[in-house]
This record gives structure tokens, sequence and C-alpha cells, in this order.
């Protein structure tokens, strides 16, 4: 139950990950907990023999592993704190946590020996990818996707990783598991490169992460389980329908309801004024969303920083904690959005606001709700979040704008105010439709004279922060949604003028690096191979998932634009060489229409007259004594033997014309078979037998296997620094052209003489 009396941090929240068992929901049965140890190897085995499943502790490391895991994060063991959330113990945490506390207690005890023992790296699949010195940036996104799909997971016993039943693409770099909104805006990629396919998988686990766990946690990790992020997941259902159609809203259905009832829980009984997790009720009794996370201890992730923000705040460290993991939920990790003073991250207070994002996408999801229940039959709820949905647009339309700032601002519901902060939020309520016409002029402007610089959009007008979503930098999500919200309201010329800028931004720097990135700097007027400003809590990640999705929409949205582009950055554009006919012949398949023209009747012509012998060279060769020579061939069609027939007599003559195991019967023509395999580059010796005296003998080069055909999966030359195409069924096998200093993808590119960027052209 919500606290009472307007407590927004309430001590009664129910199942706080990590003091209490974690639930696993099940969408067709009882919750069970899923908070047991995951059993030891010898204990897997049940009474029959059988394999027992995996039951996976969804604690944090931070819980299950308590006092271990922070010694680690106090000696630095790892670079990126993230890397011991991420580290799997060699046994059950019980059992390791034991081993432990003896072993401290000894005069040479050595906590970095002793991790060293006991704990492994997950097998991560770097983004070692490499630029060949012709590849254009279409080629580079496509290849990408290869590199940054994940096969479905296989449980792994003591991992923090939730596994996933479906393929899946990370954002690259650091991030090796699925995160939530970054996923929307790579789908956008793979809608674009018509990979509907993998875009539903990532839909369904999604929809797997629901019915699991009742919500979708930030990431597939234990340690997110007690967050989500911005709720795209109505966005997704409606990208796929865009190809599946109505059955994408009624499929998902159940899904789409548990997100919001996890969004809204306690929204029937916290009272005005006050807050429980993330519903808010205003005095006035209007019901808005914040961001929340049901711990209140430091992130696994950034252990050793938290506790250091912390120290420094002067405030309650668990109510710092918390507003960092809820900042964390926002997606912004972190911007002066949440930060008090403007600048230190340890004023940050994200739980005392209402942001602009959120509470846009909450009515979303009551429309979806809507149009899904219409299609169901079921009016009564239809009307019913129709109705919460128009109610929450006005309150977005009344409470978050700011009149003063002519933009869409977050609101401190604690002092009752709009905290002044302009953002690339504000485009936000354009994405969504959810904007009146007049707003919708307004933000245009403040867009124009605010926000947009010689790269694009910056995230927010203030800088010297040190956090990487403030000025200078651009992210990939702000200028989509920009773009596409100001499409929406008529403003064409001002978004064509967004996404040509990030265009040349991005597109410029890939002709300088080789690789695309997770953000930009947006405001130097000089384009530099490493990207975005810096700030943040880790170095510039390589990929990157949702500027690959994004900027090919954009390119294929505004083809002038990108050509204007590409001629300022020419390597950016090189054609890449096409292999000469015929490629990998093995492994292309036959569609329905081919089928259909190869089962057309055989046109029958005219009987064709012997040709008169005209030369006695190259005549058949007489037979040997040992063979019978076979009586004349009468014309007759040749039958297919049927797969269980017993196998041919061994004193039947062969030949190299027959591709069957069934040998011609005396009296019968040999008819040759369609070929099944196309000859390899390796030459085979053929192996013939004397053919009888009657019949020529014409030669076939032996029958030699297919190459294995492979799932598509990139190939990477770690030792030469080269990429191998992959050789899969439905893409040709081109050789690559020698490299010259290819760049590689693991590190950031190092920095090059910086020149300058042409401002684009407007359209």
């Amino acid at each position: 139950m919500p606290a009472a009396g307007g407590s927004d941090h309430a001590d009664t929240t129910p199942s706080t990950p990590g003091t209490s068992p974690v639930q696993t929901v099940h969408k067709d049965g009882p919750a069970s907990t899923g908070s047991s140890p995951v059993p030891p190897a010898d204990a897997l085995l049940s009474d029959a023999g059988a394999p027992a499943a995996l039951v996976q502790d969804l604690r944090p490391p931070s819980i299950v592993l308590d006092g271990l895991f922070q010694a680690i994060g106090e000696a630095h063991i790892y670079t990126d704190a993230k890397t011991a959330a991420d580290a799997i113990p060699d046994e059950a945490p019980a059992d390791l946590m034991a081993e432990y506390n003896v072993a401290k207690l000894r005069p040479d005890f050595s906590l970095k020996d002793f991790v060293a023992r006991h704990f492994t790296l997950p097998e991560r699949k770097t983004v070692s990818y490499q630029r060949s010195p012709d590849e254009n940036v279409r080629d580079y996104i496509n290849g990408m996707w290869e590199v940054l799909s994940r096969p479905p997971d296989t449980q792994v016993a003591y991992s923090s990783q939730l596994p996933l039943p479906y393929t899946y693409v990370v954002p690259g770099g650091r991030f090796s598991e699925l995160y939530y909104w970054d996923s929307y805006f790579t789908m956008i990629g793979l809608y674009e490169n018509q990979k509907i396919d993998l875009m539903r998988d990532m839909v369904r686990d999604m929809a797997s992460m629901i019915d699991r766990y009742g919500h979708i946690p930030n990431g597939s990790r234990t340690y997110y389980l007690s967050r989500s992020q911005v709720p795209f997941f109505s966005l997704m259902v409606d990208l796929l329908a865009m190809h599946d159609g109505q059955v994408a809203y009624t499929t998902f259905l159940p899904e789409l309801q548990a997100e919001y009832d996890y969004w809204m829980d306690g929204q029937d009984s916290v009272p005005p004024g006050g807050a429980y997790r993330h519903v808010v009720r205003l005095p006035d009794g209007t019901l808005m969303n914040r961001h929340w996370d049901d711990m209140n201890t430091p992130r696994d992730e950034s252990y050793p920083q938290d506790i250091a923000t912390a120290a420094h705040s002067g405030r309650p460290k668990e109510e710092v904690y918390r507003d960092l993991r809820a900042g964390s939920e926002t997606g912004w990790d972190f911007s002066s959005r949440w930060l008090a003073d403007g600048h230190t991250l340890s004023t940050i207070h994200t739980t005392d606001l209402l942001t602009v994002e959120l509470n846009c996408m909450i009515p979303h999801l009551e429309q979806t709700l809507a149009h899904a229940y219409e299609l169901k039959g079921n009016k009564d709820a239809a009307a019913r979040y129709n109705r919460l949905a128009q109610e929450r647009i006005d309150a977005v339309q009344r409470i978050l704008w700011d009149e003063r700032r002519a933009a869409f601002i977050d609101y401190d519901w604690k002092k009752g105010e709009s905290t002044s902060i302009l953002s690339g939020a504000t485009v936000v309520p354009l994405f969504m439709q959810m904007a009146t016409p007049e707003q919708a002029k307004a933000v245009s402007e403040t867009v124009r004279k605010n926000l947009l610089k010689v790269g694009g959009l910056i995230a927010t007008e203030r800088s010297g922060s040190g956090q990487q979503w403030d000025s200078p930098n651009g992210w990939a999500p702000l200028q989509w949604m920009a773009v596409k919200g100001l499409n929406q309201y008529g403003y064409d010329a001002l978004a064509s003028d967004i996404a040509a800028r990030w265009m040349g931004r991005v597109i410029g720097t890939y002709e300088k690096s080789g690789v695309l990135l997770e953000k930009y700097d947006v405001v130097n007027p000089f384009i530099s191979p490493k990207g975005g400003k810096g700030g943040g809590e880790y170095p510039m990640q390589i990929g990157f998932g949702w500027t690959n999705g994004t900027l090919l929409g954009l390119m294929n949205r505004y083809p002038q634009n990108t050509r204007v582009v590409l001629d300022r950055n020419p390597a950016a554009d090189q054609p890449s060489p096409q292999p000469l006919p015929p490629m990998n012949a093995y492994g292309v398949q036959s569609d329905t229409d081919a089928l259909s023209r190869y089962s057309q009747p055989t046109v029958t012509l005219a009987p064709t007259p012997a040709l008169p012998q005209m030369s006695t060279v190259g005549a058949s060769a007489p037979s040997s004594a040992t063979q019978i020579p076979p009586a004349a061939p009468t014309p007759q069609t040749a039958t297919n033997t049927p797969a269980d027939a017993p196998p041919a007599s061994s004193a039947a003559p062969t030949s190299t014309d027959q591709h069957t195991d069934t040998p011609t019967p005396e009296g019968q023509q040999a008819q040759p078979a369609a070929p099944v395999t196309q000859p390899s580059t390796v030459d085979h010796a053929a192996t013939t037998e004397t053919p009888a005296a009657s019949s020529p003998v014409e030669s076939k080069p032996a029958e030699t296997p297919a190459p294995p055909a492979t799932d598509g999966t990139q190939t990477v030359d770690k030792t030469q620094g080269s990429t191998m195409p992959p050789v899969s069924k439905d893409a040709p096998v081109a050789t690559q052209p020698a490299q010259s200093s290819p760049t590689e993808k693991t590190t950031a590119p190092t920095d090059n003489p910086a020149t300058g960027e042409n401002p684009p052209a407007s359209h």
C-alpha cells in the first residue's frame, strides 16, 4: 500500500529486490519465487536422471555476494565497475561466500588472486568488425547487424544475465545485453533493412521479460530488475504492426496490459499530493508518472562511483542512491535535467520530477490498449483507456508546458513548478502527436533558436556539467523524434535541416574514423573522429545500435540531403565491389515463381534424325572380351527410384553420368540427372569405367559436395584485421580487396587533424 500523508519514498514498497524474493510472473500460471540459488552441478539431475531446469537467483550480485562484491569495488579489481557485476562465480554464491569469509582472515590473503580463481568474465562478442577501405556507410550498417546480433541465450549458472529466448541486437561496446529504450531505435534500422524476423524476435524477447518479471527491466541483467526504462514497448508493437498487421496488437495485448499495470501500480490508492513507486497524484487530483527504482543501494554497474557521489552529497545516502537509480531509468544517465543545482551529480533529485517523455509514453500505451481491446471486441475497456489517454494528454499540455520558455519542460511536483531546463525532450509531445498546433509552432521556434547547432540538436542548452546528456552532445534518439515530430505538424523545412546537419556530423565522423558511435559533439564546427565530447561514467562506445538504425531511416527519407552529405564525404560513399556471377549458386533458394516455372510441361519437338558419321576420329573403342554390350536402347523415360528401394547390385556397371544410386537397367537408355551440386574450385579426379562398345561416353566432372551453408554470421579475421564476408544462403560471396590501415572498432578511434565541416545545404 502507498504510504499515507503524501510520503513519496514509501517504506512499504512490496517485494523490494534484494530484501525479499523477486517473483517471476508467468502468463499462464501463478507467480513463483525466483530467488533460490542455482543448484550445484551435481544436483541438476532429477531422480529419473533427466536434466533439471536451472532456477536463476534474481537478486543482484551486490546482494548475493554481499561483502565480497563491495570489496571488489573498493579495490577496483576491474577498470569498469560493470565488469564485476557481469563476472560469473565458479560455484554457488553461498558456498563462495563461506570460502571467502575464511580466506580473507589469512595474513597472505590476496583479493585479486581470489577473484581471478573464482570468477570468469562472460564470453563477449567484441565489436571487431572492421571497415574495408571501400566500404560505404550503408554497407557498414548492414554488416553491423550481424556483429551486434546475439543468438538465443543459454542460461549460465550463477550469471547475472537474464536469458532471452530469441535472437536480439545489443547496442555495442560495453553494453552486451538487451536494453529497453535503445532497442526501439535499433528496430527502426531493422525495419528499414526489412529484417522483420529479427525485429519480431526482439519484440518477443521484450514480451518474454514481461511474462517472467512483470515488466521490461532496464536491461537483461538481474541488477536491472528493480527498474525499467521509458516504456517504448507499445511503439515497438506499432512498428511490428506496420508489417504484420493488427494481429500484432491482439497477440501482445496481455503484455501491453501487464506493462501498464507495472507503471500505474498504486494509482487507485495514492492520495492527492502523494506518490507511490512510479505514480504521483498532484494536489488537484491529476495523475502523473515519475521515474523510480525499488532499491536504494548503489547501482551494481557503478558501485564505487555511487558510493563516492553519496559521500559528497550531505544527504541521506539511500535517497541519493534511489535518485541515481531513477536517473538511470530515464535513459539519460546523466543530465543536468536531474540535478537540483544544474551541475553537481550529488544534487540529483530524479524522483521529484515528472518528465516529459514518460508522461507522453503512458497515454500512448493507453491508446494502444484501447485499440487492442477494440480489436478483441471489448468496447468497454477500449472506451476506458481512450478516456484515460485523453486525460493524460490534457495534463501534458497543461502541466508540462512552460509558457515562459515556449517549450515542454519537466515539472518538479514537490515544488509545484517547472524546472525551466530546456532539453531535446521538448519535441517528444510532437513525436507522439500530443501537442496543440500552437504549442508545436512555439516548440519549432524554440528548437531553431536554442537547440539547433551545426551538427544537429544538443541534448540540453546547459554545458559544463560534465554529464553526457548535456551540451555539446547530440544523440540519435533526439534527432529522430525531432524530425518525425516536426514533420507531423508540417514543419518540414526545419525537420529536413535537422536531418541534414545530423547526417553531416555522423557521416563526416564515419569518414574519419570508419565507425558509428553512441553520441556526437554537435556544437564544434570541426569534426573529430572521436565523436562526442565525452562526459558520463564510461568512454565512447562503438557500434552503435540506435545511431545505425536512425541514420539509415533518415538517409532513406531524405535522399537529396543524403546525396549532398555523401558528396562532401566521398570516402563514405564508395561503391562496394560486386563479384562477377555466378557466386554462391548453391545457396540461392528457389522462390514460388521459379518453382512454378520449372513445373510447367516440357515442350515436345519432332524426332531429330541421326546425324551421319563424318569421321572415324573419336569413334567408340571396341568392348573388351569380358564385357557384354547392352541391347540397343529403346525410347523410354527413366524413372526415379524411391528412397526406400533396395541397393543396386554391385555387378551393374556405373557411369559418371548418373547421379542416383540406381543403375540404368539393361535395355534402358541412361538419362542425365539434374545437377544437384556445383563443381568447386578444388580439382577432384573423376572416376570412370570402361563404357559399353555400343554407347559413346560423355565425360563429366565428378560430383563434389556443396560448400557448407552458414547462418550468415560475420566472420572476422582477427589476426589480419580484415573481415571475411559471410557465406550464407542469401548473400553472394565477395572477395575483399587487401585492406590498408583498417580501423579497429574495439577501441576508440585515434585522433586525426580535424577539418572543417561545410554548413549543410538547405532544401
